[in-house]
């Protein structure tokens, strides 16, 4: 009995690889192997996007733990809202602006919208089979959603403690339904980018970088809190809650297992379970490594630990694997981990001297460390270019920029962005939502 449980697993694994010839056939209705493909890929397609949909818990955790108490329930209202704004215009019109040719008509979205048609238009009819042709239309859409949401919740903890809750909500609108899904079609739906040899595996420029120029440039409009740079000093504002912090950066150390694993949109084939395992172990590795270099450098530069830098450090070692966690071994991970790592414990400080002001340390992280893990990929992967890895890098950045400033602009020319100065002292929970996380310790 247990040697036929030893052998069975074999054997099952043994004919996976042909099943792997399905992928550019037909996929429904023709025999088992076929099917098999189809529901695996769109098993990794669904479970990964669930773990990046847990993303937006670790964002809201993160950034409550990183902002001061009176700001709390600002941050998790709009982690909230943003994550249900994003699921709605990317299904509307982001979906179809990032996959102009996919099976996804502008038609079939506007007839779905109000009718039994959503259903077909997200491909889970048994049809969509034959449509997309390796995974269900439906699983690809749910996918994709999560990581155009988490391009928004990078935004969401630069600007914390002093943007108004609605135009920061119209400009999330305005991302996840155009800015986003505009650029990501030049790499993921088939355009130049792509074309060009620009190699993104996960997305550390299409996701990470462009939240964080996004956010870049609406610190630069919005400004710093009052308080925060005074007499050449910088002055710390900590935040309420570590404990939520350090959930929070787990939460997301969970999700990039989706996010990056997901992202090798295949699970058909023996090669493509093995490809997602050591995906997920360079995740790992990478995020270690990063945690690891800022501990020991925080530790040299401060004499004592800096939690916070740790944590982010953690975060930085993620992104910087992100563009090409299948190529490098687990020694090449950990060291481009590492240099995300570094890369944070410097670079937060360098925003303060520049007085940018970013509560969560959201640009060090996903632009920074998206830039420097989108020129890593040339060290272990041989189809990398350097010019054309810069190129693509340069092109993403300048359109995010402008296409942010416009928007941010108009927001602030026409509704004003940031709140008065007496809500700002008095904290946004109560000004702008009338609520708060912590009334037990609130004054008078």
């Amino acid at each position: 009995m247990k040697l036929l449980k030893t052998i069975a697993p074999v054997a099952a694994l043994a004919a996976l690889p042909t099943m792997g010839l399905a992928q550019d056939g037909p996929v429904a209705g023709v025999n088992a192997s076929t099917d098999t493909v189809f529901i695996l890929n769109s098993l990794l397609f669904l479970v990964g996007g669930f773990l990046v949909f847990w993303m937006a818990a670790g964002f809201a955790m993160l950034e409550a733990g990183l902002v001061r108490s009176k700001n709390v329930t600002m941050q998790l209202m709009k982690n909230v809202a943003l994550f249900s704004l994003a699921a709605i215009f990317y299904y509307l019109i982001g979906y179809n602006l990032m996959y102009p040719l996919g099976t996804w008509s502008v038609d079939g979205v506007l007839s779905g919208v109000w009718g039994p048609g959503v259903l077909e238009a997200v491909g889970v009819t048994a049809d969509a089979a034959d449509d997309y042709g390796y995974a269900s239309t439906g699983s690809d859409f749910f996918f994709q959603l999560m990581f155009c949401a988490t391009t928004a919740s990078i935004v969401s903890g630069t600007l914390a403690e002093r943007i108004k809750l609605w135009p920061f909500l119209i400009f999330t609108i305005v991302l996840t339904a155009v800015i986003y899904p505009l650029q990501a079609s030049w790499k993921w739906g088939g355009g130049f980018l792509d074309e060009a040899g620009f190699l993104d595996f996960a997305g550390s420029t299409v996701v990470h970088s462009v939240g964080g120029w996004a956010a870049l440039t609406g610190a630069l409009i919005l400004g710093p809190r009052i308080g925060k740079f005074k007499d050449g000093r910088v002055i710390p504002m900590p935040g309420s809650n570590l404990t939520l912090a350090t959930l929070g950066t787990f939460i997301l150390w969970l999700g990039w297992f989706g996010f990056n694993g997901g992202s090798q949109l295949a699970m058909g084939t023996v090669g493509d379970v093995a490809d997602v395992s050591r995906i997920f172990a360079n995740t790992n590795t990478a995020a270690a490594g990063g945690a690891i270099a800022a501990l020991i450098l925080t530790q040299l530069l401060y004499k004592k630990p800096d939690l916070t830098m740790v944590l982010n450090g953690a975060l930085a070692g993620l992104v910087s694997i992100t563009a090409e966690p299948l190529t490098p071994t687990l020694g090449a991970a950990t060291l481009i981990g590492m240099v995300g790592g570094v890369i944070v414990v410097f670079a937060i400080p360098m925003m303060d001297k520049l007085k940018i002001d970013d509560v969560v340390g959201a640009i060090p992280v996903h632009l920074i460390c998206g830039i420097w893990g989108t020129i890593a990929v040339v060290l272990t992967n041989s189809d990398a270019s350097l010019g054309t890895q810069l190129y693509g890098i340069v092109v993403v950045g300048i359109f995010t920029v402008v296409a942010s400033g416009v928007v941010w602009f108009i927001l602030n020319m026409v509704m004003g962005l940031r709140v008065s100065e007496e809500d700002e002292i008095n904290g946004l929970d109560k000004a702008e939502l009338g609520m708060e996380a912590y009334p037990e310790f609130s004054k008078g």
